[in-house]
């Protein structure tokens, strides 16, 4: 496993973690759209110490930035807020379940597409049936 693959690795271990503990935040403070906000400002905080100390120079380069792209900060709103809410009506591993599955068509089409940049990986039989056991090893994990 190369470096890149145990930081991915690790990034989704948090995805759940990230949506318990939201989720928690906002049934403790009544309130799904704060408990989002308030992840945010952390984020937020976190993601400028390390652009601060990383490559500081980038941030005056965003301005010149395509806006189409900016849209990912509204996709994350939507899945932060969309988890933090739905999570304690249908569980975590539900509410993970179906952000899988999404993942999995979402990144087949964008890499069969070459979509935003991406490298072209077509969709062959062979990784569609992988997406599909995927997908259903996914779907069985949450049969109890």
């Amino acid at each position: 496993m190369t470096i890149h693959s145990a930081i991915m690795l690790a990034a989704g271990i948090g995805i759940p973690i990230l949506a318990a503990l939201n989720a928690a935040l906002g049934r403790t403070i009544g309130s799904p759209a704060v408990a989002a906000s308030v992840l945010f400002v952390v984020a937020f905080l976190t993601a400028l110490i390390v652009a601060l100390a990383t490559n500081p120079q980038a941030i005056g380069k965003v301005a010149a930035a395509p806006k189409h792209l900016f849209l990912g900060g509204v996709l994350i709103a939507f899945y932060v807020l969309t988890i933090t809410w739905i999570a304690p009506i249908i569980g975590v591993g539900n509410a993970v379940f179906f952000v899988l599955i999404g993942q999995m068509i979402a990144a087949a089409a964008i890499d069969h597409f070459g979509l935003f940049g991406a490298n072209v990986t077509p969709l062959s039989a062979t990784r569609a049936s992988g997406i599909a056991v995927m997908a259903i090893g996914v779907f069985l994990t949450q049969k109890v």
